[in-house]
Order: structure tokens, then C-alpha cells, then sequence
């Protein structure tokens, strides 16, 4: 298989600045209802970037849990490496990769811890095979073997057979609040529609378009 070979030739209509809103999560909230609407298999799944001090970066997905003018939430262990990455390095980065509408997301901005109520009411949401997991497996350590965590689960799910699960001191929210955000949407011959909004001092949003 030749990978140089490997193209798509892009035919959605472009976006122009007329097509935009002038707030950016407005504009997200749009593109993001489209996506949802298209049948997209989780759609609110992102890429997140962070980094260590020294700079080494580690990207994976996660699921946007929330969003709003504050930012954009998603959860995690505190003891993941992501969670001792933001700690030390507290920035990060998002990506929405909408292929299918031939679309992308970018966020980029300072991060922060979401309040012990947020978190709360997020987590008692949560299905309860997912709160017992969060329980039971200490994220991004090394284990010996799946059987192990299948039988912390276990222990976990006799520990709170009586009661409601109350929610891990180890986990949590974060936000990303938006300093950059760029909506980039495919054209054919890669001649695509970039977007940046870059937040200013006053609160408002610098809109500029980008080259392909």
C-alpha cells in the first residue's frame, strides 16, 4: 500500500466570515449540534494534548463532558498522567476531528480544576459500572494483567452493594479555557477555510482567517 496515494479529494461548501458567529462557543455550539445531528459515533470525543515541563507531549481521546463560556470539561483520575502533566504544565490542547464532515475543531487555552459540586453531579450521573470503575483502576499505572482490575471492580461493586457510590477524592473535572480557537472546514485542493478566534484582553474575540 502506497500511503502517498491515500487522498480525498474534499467537496463541501466552504465557510466564509459571514458564516460565522461572533462568539466562538456560539460558533462551537452550532458545528457541534451538526455533528450530533449527522450520526457521527461520539461526536464529543476530542483529542487532548498536554506536555510535561521539559516539553515531552502526549496526546490521547477523551469525551467533552461540558462546555460553555468558561470553557470546555472533561474528567479524568488525578493521578493519571495527564492530571500530574496539567499539574506541573497547566495548558493544554483539544482537537475535534469531524473527518466524516470534513471538519476540525482546535482549542487551546490555560487549564482548570471544575468545583467539587460540578464534579459531583457529574459523576453520580454517571452509569454505575462507570463510578465503580473510577474507583478501581488507578489510571495509567502499570498493571500485571486485565484480571487484576476486573477483580478490583469486583471489590468495589460488593464494597457499595448497600449505598450510593460517593465520589473518589482522586477525581475530577478540568477545564480548558479557550484562548485560541480555529475552525478549520476541507475544500477541494486543499485550498480549506481556516478561522482563528483569539480571545483579547477586553474579553473579546479576535476573528482572522488562516492560511491553508
Amino acid at each position: 500500500m502506497n500511503l502517498a496515494d491515500m487522498r480525498k479529494q474534499y467537496s463541501t461548501v466552504g465557510i466564509t466570515r459571514e458564516d460565522l458567529h461572533d462568539d466562538p462557543v456560539e460558533q462551537f455550539r452550532r458545528w457541534f449540534e451538526q455533528a450530533c445531528q449527522s450520526g457521527l459515533v461520539e461526536p464529543n470525543a476530542m483529542s487532548l494534548a498536554t506536555a510535561w515541563p521539559d516539553g515531552r507531549p502526549l496526546v490521547r481521546t477523551v469525551l467533552l463532558k461540558q462546555y460553555d463560556a468558561r470553557g470546555f470539561v472533561f474528567f479524568t483520575n488525578f493521578e493519571s498522567r495527564k492530571a500530574q502533566q496539567l499539574a506541573a504544565n497547566p495548558r493544554a490542547a483539544l482537537l475535534f476531528p469531524w473527518v466524516a464532515l470534513e471538519r476540525q475543531v482546535m482549542i487551546a487555552g490555560p487549564v482548570e480544576r471544575v468545583s467539587l459540586a460540578d464534579a459531583t453531579a457529574y459523576f453520580i450521573s454517571r452509569p454505575v459500572g462507570s463510578q465503580l470503575a473510577a474507583w478501581a483502576s488507578p489510571q495509567s499505572t502499570v498493571i500485571t494483567s486485565r484480571q487484576m482490575i476486573e477483580m478490583k471492580w469486583d471489590e468495589m461493586k460488593r464494597k457499595f452493594a448497600d449505598g450510593k457510590i460517593p465520589l473518589p477524592s482522586f477525581w475530577g473535572g478540568y477545564r480548558v479555557i479557550p484562548e485560541v480557537i480555529e475552525f478549520w472546514q476541507g475544500r477541494a485542493n486543499r485550498l480549506h477555510d481556516r478561522f482563528q478566534y483569539t480571545r483579547q484582553s477586553d474579553q473579546r474575540w479576535l476573528i482572522e482567517r488562516l492560511a491553508p
